[in-house]
């Protein structure tokens, strides 16, 4: 702990602007991440955070490998849709901040967020203690949904489960959307380690919504040490696809036929699984009300703009990169039939073209075999390297991308941004364009094209 780090003096105030104080909780703990919780938990208590949500509200704690961002946003949307004042915590945020923290699905504003700040910080100061930026911020966020009195929060865990900032809340319900290998630096290069990470956020018993059919021994005996309530995919609840527009979820006590959400089938029967368990009133018209509505920047996020077609997916691991394709596949079908009907397109005009970057300290390898070995017509990609610390170099891509495709195909660029306007200039209308790999590489990406409208 450095002197700095408990000084006063360079604390933004509250006529501080968000990015000031932003950069400032950026820069008072010795890293970025600094997992455990013996830090966070006196300054939460200072705060009055975990009582607040132990008597006033019911808490939904969603963590896993993938998914947790769509999960949690499904629970949120079925909640509201039945009535109640809603809290939903995500991480990490796309294009602003305030993404992070909403209530009834509207984010907070700069001067909530500015306000929450300053009074983490005046704890912190109290404790003498340091926090990184995600533990201070998260405890800003449930700061502000207890002053807000919500009755439902739903918080997505930010890294692993056990030692996350997130866990000093006690949840209600967990799911654990699905483990699979990441992170492997803080949490373990294997799935029995990764998944007692993950099976950290279970209580004493509580009810688990285990979304995937393997589930790590691991996980199994965290049930039994808590003695909770296990419901897991393909054994107590499934679902099934009817058509394009409609699905069907099933288990023990109910059959629904469902309209089709934007997001994720997978992620959609885990959150409604987990929200079927939990005591609150939510019927079938809320149900399909809030998959009507549903949706999730950058995750399968199909938009049309700058006359061209464009798909947004944050997969950055192996399994998130499996989970793209299972619905690229069929939308690439979709879309040459669509394009077809209009246009006389046919697959040797129409191409993928990729705008593709991802972080360091990811299996990029993996990702790119998976990419370039599922069969479609990728006919070129756009790398740059990501404007954070962790960014894979664009040497980097080249390097891996070049072990499997023609290096004609690959298209350098310093700036993501620069990559963004080349991918509109060298494609055509009928093309679609894919751009995925990380977070930050979604955000950098519709930053430039709202960049470009404004020009």
């Amino acid at each position: 702990m450095s002197d700095s780090s408990l000084s006063t003096s360079n604390t933004p105030t509250e006529q501080s602007s968000l990015t000031e104080w932003l950069d400032y909780m950026q820069q008072i703990h010795v890293s970025a991440i600094d997992m455990g919780l013996s830090r966070v938990l006196p300054v939460a208590e200072a705060l009055g955070v975990v009582q607040s949500a132990k008597d006033d509200a019911y808490v939904f704690t969603v963590a896993g490998t993938n998914g947790k961002g769509s999960t949690t946003a499904v629970i949120a949307q079925m909640c509201q849709a039945a009535g109640y004042k809603i809290a939903l915590y995500q991480s990490p945020h796309l294009s602003i901040f305030n993404e992070r923290v909403r209530i009834n699905g509207e984010m907070v504003s700069d001067e909530t967020l500015i306000d929450a700040f300053s009074k983490v910080e005046d704890a912190r100061l109290q404790c003498a203690l340091t926090l990184s930026f995600f533990e201070m911020t998260t405890l800003a966020a449930l700061l502000i949904f207890a002053e807000a009195d919500c009755d439902v929060w739903v918080l997505e865990v930010g890294l692993g489960g056990r030692l996350d900032v997130v866990n000093i809340i006690d949840p209600d319900m967990a799911v654990i959307t699905n483990i699979a290998i990441d992170h492997v630096d803080w949490l373990g290069d294997n799935v029995e380690d990764i998944g007692r990470e993950k099976a950290g956020i279970l209580r004493d018993g509580i009810t688990l919504v285990y979304g995937a059919t393997a589930m790590p021994a691991s996980v199994q005996q965290a049930i039994d040490t808590h003695q909770a309530t296990c419901y897991q995919a393909g054994q107590d609840f499934d679902y099934r696809e009817v058509d394009p527009d409609v699905w069907q979820y099933s288990n023990a006590a109910v059959t629904m036929q469902l309209p089709r959400p934007a997001l994720s089938l997978t992620n959609t029967a885990n959150a409604l699984s987990a929200v079927l368990a939990s005591p609150l009133n939510i019927d079938k018209k809320a149900i399909e009300q809030a998959l009507q509505t549903v949706k999730l920047a950058g995750r399968f996020d199909c938009r049309e703009t700058h006359n061209r077609h464009w798909l947004f997916d944050v997969a950055h691991n192996e399994q998130g990169v499996e989970f793209l394709l299972a619905q690229l596949l069929p939308l690439w079908q979709q879309h040459l039939a669509k394009k077809n009907s209009s246009e006389q397109v046919t697959s040797k005009s129409a191409s993928i073209k990729m705008l593709f970057s991802m972080l360091g300290d990811k299996d990029v390898n993996k990702v790119v075999q998976r990419l370039t070995e599922a069969g479609l017509p990728i006919s070129d990609w756009f790398i740059a390297e990501i404007d954070y610390p962790r960014a894979a170099s664009t040497e980097q891509l080249q390097s891996i991308l070049a072990s499997y495709v023609d290096s004609a195909q690959i298209h350098e660029f310093k700036r993501l941004s620069e990559a963004t306007d080349a991918i509109i200039n060298d494609s055509q209308a009928q093309d679609l364009i894919v751009v995925c790999g990380s977070f930050h590489t979604i955000g950098e990406a519709l930053a430039a094209l709202a960049d470009d409208d404004l020009s």
